[in-house]
């Protein structure tokens, strides 16, 4: 009569000598004060709507990765991808009210107009 082997526990990570309750990352978790702003919620608008030069996907990019970053603990890196994202926003939607503006202007002076 075999006994059953005892549950032996199995770790998918090799060990290093660190804590065992530290976490796999090098960044710190509790973060007092206000998070940073990720502005995705802009980027998704400005990525559908605003979308001129490609902008608006470039910030919604750097808002994800702002958002990753927040998410890591990494509240530096997230506020930096995040200026970014913001930047990107203002330019798609100053360069997008500019074409509107030009569209507009050639539609009422009837320049391509026969």
């Amino acid at each position: 009569m075999q006994t059953a082997p005892h549950p032996v526990a199995i770790h998918m990570q090799p060990h290093d000598g660190k804590e065992p309750d530290a976490p796999p990352y090098p960044y710190a978790r509790a973060v007092a004060g206000p998070q940073p702003q990720d502005h995705v919620l802009w980027s998704l608008f400005s990525f559908s709507f605003l979308n001129a030069c490609c902008l608006g996907f470039a910030a919604l990019v750097f808002s994800i990765k702002s958002r990753d970053r927040k998410v890591v603990g990494d509240p530096e890196g997230a506020a930096t991808y995040g200026r970014t994202s913001k930047c990107l926003n203002i330019a798609a939607l100053i360069v997008s009210i500019i074409i509107f503006t030009i569209a507009i202007a050639i539609t009422i002076t009837g320049f391509f107009a026969p």
